[in-house]
């Protein structure tokens, strides 16, 4: 088993803010990221395939069909975007890192199985900030 993997990058803003709570209870709890006027990051987001080479290209998933794929289904609708208020499939959710992969996985998995040779989407890693990142199996 061969497990490729493309990297991209978008910026967003949002904010960690549950409702139900009060005001200090979320800076409590969120601190800075509670901010009310947001903030911001330069996100990495890495979609991980796996599978077997296919005979005639040598390849588990092209790349370039899989980079085309994660613009336009998760790039261009991220990307110099508020995931609180803009981003159509993060309404009603907390904006957290792994809300957000967990997000992604959903939207990517149908479209990569498809492209893939023998396999399909093996993992989601999404960073945050070079040190804060999640990885998401679809578990």
């Amino acid at each position: 088993m061969i497990h490729v993997s493309r990297r991209e990058h978008f910026n967003a803003a949002h904010k960690l803010w549950n409702p139900n709570w009060t005001e200090e209870k979320n800076i409590e709890v969120f601190g800075p990221c509670a901010n009310a006027n947001w903030h911001g990051h330069n996100f990495e987001l890495i979609v991980t395939v796996k599978g077997e080479p296919d005979a005639d290209t040598g390849f588990v998933v092209d790349l370039k069909a899989l980079s085309t794929l994660i613009r336009r289904l998760v790039i261009d609708k991220v990307d110099h975007k508020n995931l609180n208020m803009d981003v159509d499939f993060m309404q009603g959710k907390m904006a957290s890192c792994e809300n957000l992969a967990m997000e992604f996985w959903k939207i990517l998995k149908p479209a990569v199985d498809k492209i893939t040779s023998q396999g399909g989407l093996h993992k989601v890693t999404l960073y945050e900030t070079p040190r804060n990142f999640v990885e998401y199996y679809g578990e």
